[in-house]
């Protein structure tokens, strides 16, 4: 006996009716799955308002690199200025804190237009230890924020290059 024969709805002696789909505990689950993957992935990168999905879900897109100067994190902020930027540095952690507010007023002959929308942004880098804090340095361009965190001289005399040898 193999378990297909086991389960109701594979079994081919049952009626058509009887054998549906709409019976079976696992094209329930199935279905059950379907729609919760589909309700987030219905949600993910839609705008919330005019704002761009980053600012829906809090989090900006947002890249790290190590190099041998420091570390270079990179943040996409469309849309915002300087103003509405806020970076915080620990021993630990870069914190890079934002908000947008985002008014239309228009008005046209046989119509009046008011929209408003918000959001948030926030995001925390953890960072390696030797970062020399203070002598980080953040730049906003073209909605992108560059922060520049060098490694302390202590931290760099301290890089040993060791050598690679084959087996």
């Amino acid at each position: 006996m193999q378990i297909k024969d086991m389960l109701p709805w594979a079994r081919k002696d049952l009626p058509a009716e009887s054998r549906s789909d709409d019976d079976s505990p696992i094209a329930s689950l199935q279905r059950e799955m379907n729609r919760v993957f589909d309700s987030f992935w219905s949600g993910a990168g839609r705008p919330f308002g005019n704002l761009p999905a980053a600012f829906a879900t809090g989090a900006p897109r947002t890249d790290v690199v190590e190099t041998e100067g420091g570390v270079e994190v990179t943040v996409e902020l469309p849309g915002m200025e300087e103003k509405d930027i806020e970076v915080t540095l620990t021993d630990e952690a870069v914190t890079i804190r934002g908000e947008k507010k985002i008014e239309r007023k228009e008005e046209k002959k046989g119509y009046y237009v008011s929209e408003r929308s918000y959001g948030t942004v926030f995001r925390t880098v953890p960072l390696p230890s030797g970062v020399d804090s203070d002598k980080a340095e953040a730049k906003f361009r073209n909605g992108v924020l560059s922060v520049h965190l060098p490694h302390s001289s202590e931290a760099r005399a301290k890089v040993k290059k060791v050598a690679v040898k084959s087996a």
